[in-house]
Order: structure tokens, then C-alpha cells, then sequence
């Protein structure tokens, strides 16, 4: 099992565990956003994982976009692999709106912002629950 990135952990919050990866809700309220990072050593893409991992984390991306589109009520998202500044494996699932502050661009052309106690609390017990 490998330990989560430290940029990770100031940059998110853990909701829960799935077989493969570890999910966790990205610290931008402007973007409903959440990053699934595979629980393996030493991974940087997603052909380093072993075949039998690939399509565990193709099921877990489309089990946890399903529950992004019913929990943030859109029909449009992002699913992205980057790491270009962190280099652990981790995919990103961001719920878009033609109406959210960067549409149609990319959410990464708009500084973020983080979420107050509150709203973090809510958001993590909503996302917490669907994921149930």
C-alpha cells in the first residue's frame, strides 16, 4: 500500500476507501472535485499498474463519477490524469456547469478557494454518504 502524497494531504480531505484507491474531496468549493489516488507503490501512470489494477480503477472511475453527477446534479464532467506537479497516479473527477466561473474553459485557469469549516463538513458527510 502507498502512502498518499504529502501536496495530497494539504491539498484534500479523505472521504473513504475503495478496493483500489483512495478518495479524497480536492480543497476548492468553486468545483465540486474529487481525485481518486490508486493505494500502490511507487505508480506514476496508469500503465504501471498491473492489468488486473487497470480495470479496477477504470470500475472505481465510473462508480465514483456516477455518484459525482447524482450528488452535484450535472450532467458534465471532468475525468482527468495529469501529474504533471505531483507524479503519484491519481485521477481527477470534477462536476462542471455551463454556468461555473471558468465554463468552458478548464477549472485550472481560475485561482481556488478553499472551503469554510462548515461548508467542508457538509460537502464531506454529502459525499461521504453517497459513496455508502
Amino acid at each position: 500500500m502507498s502512502e498518499v502524497h504529502r501536496k495530497f494531504l494539504k491539498s484534500s480531505f479523505h472521504i473513504t476507501n475503495l478496493k483500489l484507491c483512495s478518495i479524497r474531496l480536492f480543497n476548492n468549493k468553486k468545483f465540486p472535485w474529487i481525485i481518486l489516488i490508486p493505494k500502490r507503490k511507487e505508480i506514476k501512470d496508469i500503465t504501471d499498474l498491473k492489468s488486473k489494477d487497470q480495470i479496477i480503477l477504470m470500475n472505481e472511475i465510473v462508480f465514483s463519477s456516477k455518484i459525482m453527477k447524482k450528488v452535484f446534479k450535472t450532467k458534465k464532467l471532468n475525468v482527468e490524469k495529469i501529474g504533471n506537479i505531483v507524479p503519484q497516479l491519481h485521477i481527477h473527477i470534477i462536476a462542471r456547469y455551463n454556468n461555473d466561473i471558468s465554463w468552458p474553459l478548464s477549472v485550472w485557469v481560475v485561482k481556488g478557494k478553499s472551503y469554510t469549516k462548515l461548508e467542508l463538513k457538509d460537502t464531506l458527510a454529502k459525499i461521504r454518504y453517497a459513496f455508502k
